[in-house]
């Protein structure tokens, strides 16, 4: 499906609009369609038959990658934090969906995993696995930037500011490099932080962006009940769904700086939606157990 810019809403004489880059596909949505494009075209140019990658319990790019890998006939194995999640796939949304694509889940402890990036990890996982394309957690390399260059276009270059949400950075550099100069790139980060910034310098090209870290909700995947009032407001007013992670934190923040004045009166905003809405079933059971009230963001 072709992505759209949705209007909003107005607030102090600047209004917002909603890039549907969730729309882009059911399964491979938003920013990791982007992410993956150039790599998986990467991969078939090696002759690469097997995808690698790692991922928490309720990784969008997990899930991601197994649903492409399927598309593309590759195969794929995750390399899932928490060794202690081994044998419960079925109690896990995220989980279950990349096994039914097909995915290999190995689990390891966290301490393990907090070695992903060392030489002798990989060399143990083709020791088991075979050979296979890497791909980095949350997917973000210079290939993944490639592919978030084109999530903007010709026909958004009237717009004054363009906002999206911030995981590993890779989304932002891509959309930092194709926006013009005379836009602003904000980022809003769900981590917890200022290493971010450091990450995004390693790709993007221009200096017309900033962070702002005041709306991670305590850090990522933190939420509370204020947060998932607005996010289900939001859904029945606009019908636009929001996920708890990244998109619904941006979102907020948007529309909070615009009810402070932050946007000059005018302005004209873009939010960019990078998808993740497979996370909201698993959000949903840990609010469950909390007792909190549950995302009501799909029918």
């Amino acid at each position: 499906m072709e992505t759209v810019n949705q209007y909003v809403l107005s607030i102090n004489g600047a209004a917002l609009y909603i890039k549907r880059e969730d729309l882009i596909h059911p399964l491979v949505s938003g920013n990791k369609f982007r992410k993956l494009k150039y790599n998986l075209l990467e991969a078939q140019k090696q002759d690469q038959t097997t995808l690698l990658t790692f991922g928490g319990a309720f990784s969008n790019h997990i899930a991601a990658v197994a649903a492409a890998g399927k598309a593309q006939g590759f195969r794929t194995i995750g390399v899932v934090r928490g060794e202690e999640l081994d044998g419960k796939i079925k109690d896990n949304p995220t989980l279950q969906l990349a096994a039914d694509c097909g995915m290999v889940l190995h689990f390891v402890s966290r301490e393990d995993y907090r070695l992903k990036d060392l030489t002798e990890f990989t060399t143990r996982l083709q020791q088991q696995f075979g050979d296979f394309y890497l791909l980095p957690e949350g997917g973000t390399n210079a290939l993944a930037v490639k592919g978030c260059e084109e999530i903007l276009t010709d026909t958004d270059s009237d717009f004054d500011y363009i906002c999206c949400a911030v995981g590993t950075g890779g989304t932002i550099s891509g959309i930092i490099n194709a926006a013009q100069t005379v836009q602003n790139v904000l980022g809003f980060p769900a981590l917890k932080g200022n290493f971010l910034r450091e990450e995004i310098c390693k790709f993007a090209r221009n200096p017309n962006w900033e962070l702002l870290t005041d709306y991670h909700f305590g850090g990522y995947a933190k939420i509370d009940e204020p947060l998932i009032r607005f996010i289900n407001q939001f859904y029945k007013d606009t019908g636009i769904p929001l996920d708890p992670v990244y998109t619904g934190k941006m979102v907020f923040g948007v529309i909070d700086l615009m009810k402070k004045g932050y946007f000059p009166a005018g302005s004209k905003i873009l939010a960019i939606h990078t998808g993740g809405l497979q996370g909201i079933d698993g959000m949903n059971l840990k609010l469950k157990n909390k007792n909190l009230p549950l995302l009501h963001t799909h029918d």
